[in-house]
């Protein structure tokens, strides 16, 4: 295929601006998520109960007036966004320069493509709770393990993920710290925003991190029940030294991030 042909399928999909406002607001949905994920991790520390997770999120919301209603527009809107990276993956972004360093292409591409797979994820599971079958994701994330471990090469398979976690963990991070973020934006952000995007990417990055911990831990001792996703990260998080503190931390930190989601929904370059 032609780099012309390419750039003219690409170009078409980003100016189509019913499909773009759907996949813009897949950000909206996710920041809303977030948001509430960290208001459950908040109440945990408060003492109160809930899975601090995309599950416990996608239940809460399913449980208020027009929650369904709002889970299919969420459905909608994570599916489109999981077509849009999709299309990224095979065309490149738009927005991107035409002598952009081929190993950058590729590493962008990639997270496309990992970002593809996520939404689709997210859509999935989203369209679960709208028909009443939502399931637990740290009770899926569990029994995969379970199964995982029963043998050599699922147990070698659980460590990878465990660390390819972390790995993506510590990318927030630096993409937080490092304020590289701002590369992903029209414009030039105000200070809110700014600092927005440094909070809560670092603050998620160490989320991610410490779930990731827990799967390599889980693999090694053989315990499934300690690779339980980010609710069983959280919860034991609760059991260390300060801890209702550090997760009071973690909530508003996912809270923060979830904010800046919003903005991305208007600025992102896409």
């Amino acid at each position: 295929m032609s780099d012309s042909v390419t750039d003219s399928a690409a170009e078409r999909v980003a100016q189509n601006s019913v499909f773009e406002r759907f996949a813009r607001a897949g950000y909206v949905t996710s920041g809303l998520v977030h948001l509430i994920i960290g208001y459950i991790a908040i109440r945990l520390a408060l003492g109160g109960g809930g899975a601090a997770d995309q599950s416990g999120a996608l239940a809460e919301l399913a449980s208020k007036p027009g929650g369904v209603l709002a889970l299919w527009v969420a459905t909608v809107a994570f599916a489109a966004m999981a077509l849009w990276r999709l299309a990224e993956t095979i065309f490149g972004r738009s927005t991107d320069p035409k002598d952009q360093d081929p190993m950058s292409e590729v590493f962008d591409r990639g997270k496309a493509l990992a970002l593809a797979v996520v939404y689709l994820a997210f859509a999935y599971s989203t369209l679960e709770f709208t028909r009443g079958r939502g399931k637990s994701t740290g009770q899926q994330d569990a029994g995969i393990s379970a199964h995982m471990m029963q043998s050599a090469a699922g147990t070698v398979a659980l460590v990878t993920a465990g660390l390819v976690i972390v790995a993506v963990g510590g990318y927030h991070v630096y993409k937080g710290a490092s304020q590289n973020f701002l590369e992903d934006l029209h414009g030039a952000p105000s200070n809110v925003v700014r600092t927005l995007g440094i909070a809560g990417y670092v603050a998620k990055g160490l989320v991610l991190a410490e779930v990731g911990v827990l799967v390599v831990v889980a693999a090694i001792v053989s315990d499934p029940n300690r690779a339980t996703g980010l609710d069983g990260a959280l919860k034991s998080l609760l059991s260390q030294p300060f801890g209702p503190v550090l997760v009071v931390v973690a909530g508003l930190g996912l809270i923060t991030y979830g904010l800046y989601s919003f903005a991305m929904a208007r600025y992102t370059k896409m």
